[in-house]
Parts: structure tokens; sequence; C-alpha cells
């Protein structure tokens, strides 16, 4: 017989575990976008296509100013600049973002390690309560060629 707090508990548990999952993935295929002045500056000259000239013009700076940037011999950006370099960053992040789902259905999966929770209430058991681990780790596969990426046509 199931009890009526287990049933109310099972689709709260299941939501926890998704959640986990999710959350899991973005950490797994999505990175946090850069905060040094350096790394900004790396990831927008990469979109820029590796032209400084372009940057510079993008950021109302030198070329020379992007070149001591991305060699790491100017470190603190003035205010203006740094404001720019935030703006452009986070406009440019979601695209990265959206590409995250091609990337994970293209890898080998992600491994996910699983601890439960058992209770045992059947009179005369041994082990009134215990926890442990699952065997091996759950090897997550991509979806398969044939199988649409949510949120994407087919």
């Amino acid at each position: 017989m199931i009890d009526s707090d287990d049933a109310q508990q099972s689709p709260r548990r299941r939501g926890k575990v998704l959640d986990a999952l999710v959350r899991a993935e973005r950490k797994m295929f999505t990175r946090p976008a850069p905060k040094s002045a350096k790394a900004q500056m790396a990831f927008l000259y990469t979109r820029a296509k590796r032209s400084t000239k372009a940057l510079a013009e993008r950021l109302g700076v030198s070329t020379r100013a992007v070149q001591r940037y991305l060699a790491d011999q100017l470190k603190k950006p003035q205010k203006r600049l740094r404001t720019t370099l935030v703006e452009e960053t986070e406009s440019e992040w979601p695209q990265v973002r959206a590409q995250a789902p091609e990337r994970a259905a293209t890898s080998g999966g992600m491994m996910v390690s699983v601890v439960a929770h058992f209770e045992f209430t059947a009179s005369g058991s041994s082990n009134d309560a215990g926890s442990g681990t699952s065997p091996p780790p759950f090897r997550a596969q991509p979806p398969t060629s044939g199988r649409a990426l949510p949120g994407r046509a087919a």
C-alpha cells in the first residue's frame, strides 16, 4: 500500500534529480562568461576572427592596447573600457550557451554518480534504514542522430 506522503514526495524527488542532471549538463557543456580583462579580451578577439584591428574599433581603443591586454602586459582597464568589455562579452555569450546542446549531442556523454537512500520497513529486516552508493556510475549517452535536440526542429 502506498502512503499518501510517499506519493507526494516521489514527484518532488524526481524533480530534484532532474534539476541536478540539468545542472550537471550545464556545468559540463557550458562555462561561465569570462571575468578578467585578459579573458574577456581573448574571447572577443576570437569572436572578431582574430583581428586586433576589428576588435580595437569595436572597443574604441588602439590596436596596441588590444595586443597588450592579450599579452597580459595590461591588467586593469580604465572604467570606460571595463564597462565596454563586460557589455560586449555579455552580448556575445548567449550564442556560446546556445551551442552547448550541439556540443552535448556530439560528445561522448557525461558521468553521473548516484547516491541512494533505501528504507526497509518490512518486519524482521536486519536493516531498518541504510544508505549506499550505486555500483558503477551511469554514463549518459548523447542523443542518436535520428532524434532532434530538445527545442530544435528535426
